[in-house]
């Protein structure tokens, strides 16, 4: 038996940003991944400043100030 494996390409987050209803976290690799902020309690509930404090991880962003943490590759799978 084979095992099909994928290349994901580069999933060092690069940006944040942030729409009325969505987190949008742009990769190296120039993708955009989109999930809803009803996700993230903590985000969403966070204000503008605390959200805009933000450290990118190798493969993750951290917000220090309400200490959330989103992993890229949950976001990519779909998970909060």
């Amino acid at each position: 038996m084979s095992t099909l494996e994928i290349d994901v390409g580069d999933l060092r987050p690069r940006g944040v940003e942030f729409t009325a209803s969505e987190l949008v976290v742009t990769l190296a690799d120039g993708r955009r991944i989109a999930t809803p902020i009803d996700w993230y309690p903590r985000l969403k509930n966070a204000s503008a400043e605390q959200r805009s404090r933000f450290e990118l991880m190798p493969m993750g962003i951290h917000w220090p100030a309400i200490d959330e943490d989103l992993g890229v590759l949950a976001m990519l799978k779909g998970r909060s």
